[in-house]
């Protein structure tokens, strides 16, 4: 298997040249094992580091901001080197996966002291490649989300007719997903799965059609075809679940077979033979989830916001999980959405149950807390990477479900959910959890090979060799004691040296006593030295060597009863999964109440019409947000639902200014429609919404420099996307469309949008608008409904009242936005001298134009405006501009001072 580097080594790079004939035997052995492991950074092990050569080196150091230095000679030259220490390596191997670099693991295989007895270089080996996708420690991965490796196969169809099957894995949790698209839906797929790693074929990675945005994803690794070969995949497959037919698998198509065998067989080749197990993989059927573009992601920021962060994020909001599966859960969740009824009704009335029971919710919660990250510890396990930790995880998660059922036993009648989450707790048995605690030690190391996690009582074996270990002196005195008790010589000693190790040591006098039987069949005479014989017995060669070998023999013991621990792990795999699956369930359904209860969410209605009716609908993010300043949301009703004797769902065009809160407005309804086909209650005091099965946002603005497109042509691309593929079920929500290019160009645009969306897509739609125009279209389209964002002013400046009303707004108030902003005085005055201009002059003769060029138009043209009347601050100003001073008595003055205050704008 050939992996593309992520950054390009150039072929004259050193480290893939033939060694030369001259080479020390480490750096031939480096050379061996770097030329079978190309396109990967090595970490070659010396002693207490992990060391980088050549071309790996200074790609390394770049990264990881480390030093650069340099080994010896290599033709000439000298050989670039830098290392990391082993203890401090995971987070080296973070940053470096991270940047998309792949890693293999050279490790020493012996001891070095065997090596230097034969006088050879240490024998090492690559023990594991690390990608993107293949990780499972903790240190490495993000507790709150899903670590997918994804597989992309293609086949080709007559034109336009390509299918592409996918298959995901998370060996951190043995998820096994796979589905098959359309080539067009392809982009919306991988936002919603947002996979670490993806792999496809060389010829794909090449595609003139597919490669550009397949190469722009995180981490793409290009593989050799037989990786994807569809004449093996079912036998491969079959060899990794160990079954002899498909029949035991889910059923897929051939080509989702080929995408799950490619999965398997870089996941074979990456973890070197120690197959991580993994569920048996779960098909996705078509049309089963929401489709979600990635533009309406962004957009709608549902897990990052567009600076990129978690926090602001709708995820982060409603996020109230305890747990780190319950975390990762709900954002599979928030990813995909569901379209079937029944499934999203069950999941509502498992959050209703925590609602209407506040006590037992909490408690849940409470116990919930002290479940660990079950499915990752038995990962990590099952490929031989875990720890002490790990194991007590399991057992703390098993004596937590028996707290959780528990609780849950006080529902009388559980919902489906909850009923086959409390079946799932009571599969892990019993004895694991209490062999595990009886076994582990209260302080546990974080590695195996650390030692000390055993409990003592627990290995009579174990504990001998440690008492050996740790109370050597007081064994060694106790045998002096009774050795002198034995002789009748009281001045005998046991002593030790580096040369003769432990010997019995008695004065010259009584050498001859010790050399004499029957004593001399004990003690065995070893020197003879000026005033003391020394000698040694078989007992004392045993407890030298017992001594001696007590510390390694202490840990061997230790890691054989670790192995038999994590067999026991293995054998219960499949049901501590599901139980660790159950957690992860009651988590998000606990959290989803606890969301509810506090920020006042309603149950939605979920059915199979076109309805869309929201009342008293707020946004999730900006609510929680004001509430934080000590401000209320003013909430807004929406109502898309198909009116008496409409087959399709109606359009709203809202007009209004900017800042008045129509973008918002927009996205809140979006959201609604989304968490309520989570299976989540909603920010609304009520809601009936008829399945959506795809949403589409086309809101803010955003150029693409790196493809040559700008704000405009972006807005145009996300439009088109929608006027092609959204149908009557579809939520389309639209901000602003034509407002990158000429007055004339994007209202002809807008208008001929709104007229397509109403006639071909006729789906549910939010069309926020500042071409006041397109509101005379609502007498025209019989599903055309306008609303405004209503606004009040207040002595020349605009105050914003966020409730959105039937009707249609004739200003945009630009320039108060503007003054708002903070532009100088003098432009805003300037501002709106020009507006008044062209409001009296100019508007009339462009309706009349526009008329007259596209009679469709024709029906928002308009006599000339009137003159806007004065305003009460102008009507003061002309008033006393009046007034000449000089001209007054004090009597007029008087009076005019009064007829001034007289005009003043009532508080």
């Amino acid at each position: 298997m050939t992996i593309q580097p992520a950054v390009p080594v150039p072929p004259e790079s050193a480290a893939s040249a033939e060694p030369p004939a001259r080479v020390s035997p480490m750096m031939e052995q480096y050379h061996e094992i770097k030329a079978a492991n190309p396109g990967l950074l090595l970490f070659y092990r010396m002693g207490d580091f992990y060391e980088l050569f050549f071309e790996d080196a200074e790609i390394a150091s770049r990264a990881l901001g480390i030093t650069l230095t340099k080994r010896g000679k290599h033709q000439g030259l000298d050989i670039p080197m830098c290392g990391v220490p082993v203890e401090r390596s995971d987070d080296y191997l973070h940053r470096l996966i991270a940047l998309g670099h792949r890693v293999a693991v050279c490790e020493q295989t012996e001891d070095p002291a065997l090596a230097r007895a034969r006088k050879s270089v240490v024998r090492r080996d690559v023990v594991r490649l690390i990608t993107p996708g293949t990780l499972t420690e903790d240190t490495l991965l993000d507790a709150r989300a899903n670590n997918y490796l994804l597989a992309i196969a293609r086949a080709r169809g007559s034109a336009g007719t390509d299918r592409i099957g996918l298959a995901w894995i998370d060996i951190s949790t043995a998820e096994f997903i796979v589905t098959e698209c359309a080539t067009g839906e392809l982009a919306a797929t991988l936002a919603r799965i947002n996979p670490n790693e993806v792999i496809v074929t060389d010829a794909l990675y090449g595609d003139a059609e597919l490669g550009p945005s397949l190469r722009e994803l995180p981490a793409v690794t290009p593989l050799t075809r037989d990786v994807f070969d569809s004449a093996t995949a079912e036998r491969r497959l079959c060899d990794y679940f160990a079954v002899a037919t498909m029949d035991g698998l889910s059923a897929m198509s051939r080509l989702e077979a080929t995408a799950a065998a490619a999965c398997v067989t870089y996941i074979d080749r990456t973890q070197l033979g120690k197959r991580p197990p993994l569920s048996p993989p779960s098909r996705e059927m078509a049309g089963a989830t929401m489709a979600i573009d990635p533009a309406t992601r962004a957009n709608l920021e549902l897990t990052r916001t567009l600076s990129g962060e978690r926090k602001g994020s709708l995820l982060d909001a409603i996020d109230c999980t305890v747990t780190a599966a319950g975390s990762r859960l709900l954002a599979q969740r928030l990813a995909a959405p569901l379209t079937d009824v029944a499934m999203i009704a069950r999941r509502l009335d498992a959050v209703a149950s925590f609602v209407a029971e506040p006590a037992l919710r909490d408690d849940i919660r409470a116990s919930l807390r002290a479940a660990p990250d079950m499915a990752r510890a038995l990962a990590r396990l099952s490929v031989g990477r875990g720890g002490p930790r790990d194991l007590a995880a399991l057992r703390d998660g098993v004596l937590a479900a028996d707290q959780v059922l528990a609780l849950l036993a006080q529902l009388d009648t559980p919902p489906h959910d909850i009923a086959t989450a409390m079946a799932a707790l009571r599969r892990p048995s019993r004895d694991l959890a209490f062999e595990f605690a009886r076994g582990l030690a209260d302080d546990l190391p974080l590695m195996k090979r650390d030692g000390g996690f055993v409990r003592d009582g627990f290995d009579a074996a174990l504990d001998e060799t440690r008492k050996l270990r740790d109370d050597s002196r007081l064994i060694v005195a106790a045998m002096q004691a009774r050795y002198a008790d034995e002789t009748g010589v009281k001045g005998l000693k046991i002593r030790h040296n580096n040369v003769l190790g432990y010997f019995v040591e008695v004065t010259a006098q009584h050498g001859d006593k010790l050399m004499t039987p029957p004593l001399n069949a004990i003690f065995i005479h070893r020197q003879t030295l000026a005033g003391q014989t020394r000698f040694t017995t078989s007992e004392l060669g045993e407890i030298e060597a017992k001594i001696a070998n007590a510390g390694d023999r202490a840990l061997g013991l230790e890691l054989e009863i670790f192995d038999r621990l994590a067999a026991m792990v293995e054998a219960a795999g499949e049901d501590l999964r599901a139980a660790a699956h159950a957690f992860a369930l009651l988590d998000v359904a606990t959290a989803l109440a606890k969301l509810a209860v506090d920020d006042n969410y309603a149950r939605p209605e979920v059915d199979g019409s076109l309805a869309f009716a929201i009342e008293g609908g707020r946004h999730p993010v900006v609510e929680q947000a004001l509430r934080r300043d000590g401000q209320p949301f003013i909430a807004n009703a929406c109502d898309l639902s198909p009116g008496p004797g409409q087959q399709s769902g109606q359009i709203w065009l809202i007009t209004g200014p900017n800042m008045a809160g129509k973008s918002t407005f927009l996205r809140q309804n979006a959201l609604i429609a989304l968490l309520a086909q989570i299976g989540s209650f909603v920010p609304a005091t009520r809601a009936r919404i008829g399945i959506v099965d795809r949403l589409f946002s086309r809101v803010g603005a955003a150029d693409d420099l790196a493809r040559g497109r700008s704000t405009f042509m972006v807005e145009m691309v996300e439009t088109a996307v929608i006027l092609n593929q959204a149908s009557e079920r579809a939520l389309v929500i639209l901000d602003e469309i034509g407002r990158g290019t000429a007055t004339f160009d994007g209202l002809s645009i807008a208008w001929a949008a709104i007229e397509h969306l109403h006639e071909s897509n006729r789906c549910r739609s939010l069309f926020a608008t500042h071409y006041h125009e397109l509101t005379a279209l609502s007498g025209k389209l019989p599903r055309l409904f306008n609303a405004t964002v209503r606004v009040k002013e207040w002595r020349g400046d605009v105050v914003f009242l966020h409730e959105v009303l039937p009707g249609s707004a004739d200003r945009s108030y630009g320039i108060q936005v503007a003054k708002l902003a903070g532009l100088p005085p003098g432009v805003i005055t300037r501002a709106k001298s020009v507006l008044a201009k062209l409001e009296a002059q100019d508007r009339g003769q462009n309706a009349r134009a526009l008329a007259e060029d596209l009679p469709l138009f024709a029906v928002t043209a308009r006599a000339p405006a009137e003159p806007s009347p004065p305003s009460e601050a102008e009507q003061l100003i002309a008033a006393l501009g009046a007034i000449h001073p000089d001209e007054l008595s004090p009597r007029e003055a008087l009076e005019a001072l009064y007829a001034l205050k007289a005009k003043l704008p009532k508080a």
